[in-house]
């Protein structure tokens, strides 16, 4: 009797067993433990366009080489670097070599032979420069920056030669089993045949030997409001509170995080204290991080590039991430002390720190343009020879310098700039005078010699077409390369109309 009420008895508790672990599991009020967490985590709304990393991955201008030292520069948007890059990213490149930078006599290359130079200023690491190029290297290679990929046809030899440039200023790559071909090098040159042409100066850098075409543009714009951007980063909006700063500026906070708006709600400055964690980090990783970040909280206002940042110095564990923004083939430059043309961020291990940013997001349509000319030749050298800080100069281009206007319009004036090797930008030279008109061009030139001005491109990506340009100004020079090369075969008559987009 006692042996089967023990039997029963344990029957009871495993029947009592299973039944609570049932209720436990599919939460039956009443029973266990319950909990309604505090919503956290809102759906923040969609701001503006997603960018994927090999959209802000591309060189900051190409370098085609004639042979007899003659030369043209390419910047990003314009047609035929599109034209040329699109071409590139479908090719493969195996079979790296490491060897010193000594290895080629450059020097003699760049007077004698025909290629073209892809320029990434600062450099890209090459897991990224991987997501435009089909690279197959080994672990020394992939854990480089490159800062320049150099195509040439060899002059002795009907042959290709194929090198990626390491940022440290001493190592190339070549790739001897790069998929191109001589005629492939030939035909990218061809698009350049008829630019502006350039002269080699000194320490990579290079000039238009006449004035260059350009557009200044005035544009309307619109912006996020701060509210939105309070919605977007904090994690409950409901628990944050304002402060009005003595300098004009409105700080949200919720205690932890920190949204600073400035530039009367145009500007913002976001911090999210994070904690050390060593200096290990990986650049890469913290790349892709930012592109989704910067997708999730604004979005994105046109053309970005990214920006290799310095290395990181003893003790400092954070990153800085930066994006340059573009207005047409021009990198934008903001006229102090307006802040406008740049993201940065601040990360470890792929954790945001700092955000800051611009809410001005451009109209589509310029609402006025004028055809100006950036100063060349003797005019350019000169300035570039006394400038102060010469020594310091890394690179030289054309950009956009932004300035505001009254009733939400901001103007877009074509400038010379340099770049430091500090990574600051400092304006060199304005246009010429809006009066200044370019001497005419003899009609009847050899193809054989590059002279005709307009090819660099405008402030918006426009070339020419043959029709009349902004302003009244003749773009002949952009259909003359057109019609001759669509002549020769290099390109099919469909891809000859340039750029006319206002923004990409």
């Amino acid at each position: 009797m006692i042996e089967k009420t023990k039997t029963w008895m344990l029957a009871a508790l495993v029947l009592l067993s299973l039944l609570q672990s049932y209720l436990l599991a599919y939460s039956i009020p009443g029973l266990g433990a319950t909990f309604s967490p505090r919503q956290d985590y809102i759906k923040t709304e969609q701001m503006g366009k997603e960018e994927q990393v090999d959209n802000v991955i591309f060189p900051e201008d190409m370098v085609l080489h004639f042979g007899e030292n003659k030369h043209t520069v390419l910047y990003p948007d314009m047609n035929f670097y599109n034209l040329i890059y699109d071409r590139m990213k479908g090719r493969e490149f195996k079979g790296f070599q490491r060897n010193n930078i000594y290895v080629v006599d450059w020097d003699t290359v760049r007077e004698r032979d025909i290629g073209v130079e892809l320029r990434f200023g600062g450099g890209v690491p090459v897991e990224l420069l991987g997501e435009a190029f089909k690279l197959d290297g080994d672990l020394t290679f992939l854990n480089d920056v490159i800062n320049r990929i150099w195509i040439y046809k060899n002059d002795d030899r009907d042959e290709v030669r194929t090198y990626f440039f390491s940022a440290d200023g001493s190592t190339v790559y070549e790739s001897v089993r790069a998929d191109l071909t001589v005629n492939d090098v030939q035909n990218y040159v061809g698009f350049g045949e008829f630019w502006t042409p350039y002269q080699f100066v000194d320490d990579g850098l290079y000039i238009p030997t006449e004035p260059l075409q350009a557009v200044e543009s005035v544009v309307g714009y619109e912006t996020y409001t701060p509210e939105q951007m309070q919605r977007n980063l904090f994690l409950d909006p409901s628990e944050t509170r304002a402060i009005n700063d003595r300098n004009g500026s409105q700080i949200y906070t919720d205690g932890k995080r920190g949204l600073q708006v400035e530039l009367d709600g145009k500007w913002i400055s976001y911090t999210d204290p994070v904690a050390g964690q060593g200096n290990e980090d990986n650049l890469s990783a913290n790349v892709y991080a930012s592109i989704q970040f910067i997708n999730q909280h604004g979005g994105w206002d046109g053309l970005h590039r990214y920006l290799q940042p310095g290395p990181l110095t003893e003790g400092q564990a954070v990153r800085s991430i930066r994006y340059q923004q573009y207005y047409g083939s021009y990198p934008v430059v903001p006229a102090k002390p307006f802040l406008f043309g740049q993201m940065q961020l601040r990360l470890q291990q792929g954790v945001v720190s700092e955000y800051e940013r611009s809410l001005i997001t451009l109209n589509e349509k310029a609402d006025s343009k004028e055809v100006r000319w950036l100063p060349g030749g003797d005019s350019l050298h000169v300035t570039l020879s006394n400038y102060s800080r010469r020594s310091e100069v890394a690179a030289i281009y054309p950009a956009a310098l932004v300035s505001q206007l009254k009733e939400s319009k901001l103007r877009f004036k074509p400038v010379w700039v340099v770049r430091l090797m500090d990574g600051t930008q400092d304006v060199l030279m304005p246009a010429l005078p809006d009066t200044y008109q370019p001497p005419a061009k003899d009609t009847n030139a050899t193809p054989a010699t590059p002279s005709t001005p307009g090819a660099g491109g405008d402030a918006n990506g426009s070339t020419g077409s043959g029709g009349k340009a902004a302003g009244g100004s003749e773009g002949g020079t952009s259909a003359k390369a057109g019609r001759a090369l669509e002549a020769s075969g290099l390109i099919p008559g469909s891809q000859v109309v340039l750029n006319t987009d206002e923004r990409r």
